[in-house]
C-alpha cells in the first residue's frame, strides 16, 4: 500500500493551497481516506476524512468552512483544498487510509509521508 502526499509549500496568511494524496491500486479495499496534521511540539490532529463513495465526509471544527476534501476515483487521489490559511495551519500534513471514516488516527492503517505547509507573512 502506498500513499503519496504532495502540494505543500510556503504561503502567506489568507492564501490557498491544494494538497493531493495519490493512492496505489492496492488501497482499493480501503474505503476511508483522511488528512491529519502535526505542528512542531504538538500531537498529530485530525483535519478531514472522506469515504471513497464521497457520501461520508468529516471535518475538524478548526477547518470547517475553509478546507474542502474531495476524491477523484479516476485518478485514485484524495485532495484537500485549503483556503483562508492561517499561521496556526502550519504543520506537516499526512494522508492516511483505512476502512472506516473517523477522526482518530488509530482508525487508519496506512500512512503516507508528510508534506510541509507553512503559513507565514
Amino acid at each position: 500500500v502506498q500513499l503519496q502526499a504532495s502540494g505543500g509549500g510556503l504561503v502567506q496568511p489568507g492564501d490557498s493551497l491544494r494538497l493531493s494524496c495519490a493512492k496505489s491500486s492496492s488501497t482499493f479495499s480501503m474505503d476511508a481516506t483522511a488528512w491529519f496534521r502535526q505542528a512542531p511540539g504538538k500531537e498529530r490532529e485530525f483535519v478531514a476524512a472522506i469515504s471513497w463513495s464521497g457520501e461520508t465526509i468529516e471535518y475538524d471544527d478548526s477547518v470547517k468552512g475553509r478546507f474542502t476534501i474531495s476524491r477523484d476515483s479516476r485518478k485514485n487521489t484524495v485532495d484537500l483544498q485549503m483556503n483562508s490559511l492561517k499561521p496556526e495551519d502550519t504543520a506537516v500534513y499526512y494522508c492516511a487510509t483505512g476502512t472506516v471514516v473517523g477522526n482518530a488516527d488509530f482508525m487508519y492503517d496506512y500512512w503516507g509521508q508528510g508534506t510541509q505547509v507553512t503559513v507565514s507573512s
